[in-house]
């Protein structure tokens, strides 16, 4: 992946070529969650905040993605230098995940976020009850899914 700029008119904007796609994003905050934003980076950063854990204790403690969603989650993190895996050549074969420095230093984004969520749930708590990922939120929109899983995640 490279980073180059857009066109001597934009500064600001940063292009992300990779051999996938292309991903613009106009501001830094909207680079960040070209990142991070996948459904379940967020929790899988939030996980490996507390150390290195192998592929099946994140699927466990995740209960949600399929086992294909978080292999990709999880190269796409790789890829982008959040997190490292390390292979051990052994029968059967062990690979363990954890964050480089550059994934350490988003845990007061993550924080952030999390205290952000609690203070919104508490605030809102009493005006529609969260049952379900397409429960409607008093302004009729429907509440992200991965809101629940996030919310099992920091309860459990």
């Amino acid at each position: 992946m490279k980073y180059v700029q857009e066109s001597a008119l934009l500064p600001k904007t940063i292009v992300l070529e990779d051999t996938m796609n292309r991903r613009t994003a106009p501001c830094p905050a909207a680079y960040t969650l070209t990142v991070i934003g996948g459904r379940w980076k967020v929790l899988i950063l939030w996980k490996l905040f507390q150390g290195e854990h192998r592929f099946s204790d994140l699927f466990r403690a995740m209960n949600g993605p399929t086992q294909k969603m978080l292999t990709q989650q999880l190269r796409e993190l790789e890829r982008d230098g959040l997190v490292h895996r390390q292979v051990y050549a052994q029968v059967p074969p062990k690979v363990e995940y954890s964050l480089t420095p550059l994934g350490m230093s988003l845990k007061p984004v993550v924080n952030a976020m999390c205290d952000w969520g609690r203070k919104h749930q508490e605030e809102t708590s009493g005006l529609a009850p969260a049952t379900s990922a397409t429960s409607q939120a008093p302004s009729g929109a429907k509440r992200p899914a991965a809101v629940q899983p996030l919310r099992r995640a920091m309860a459990g």
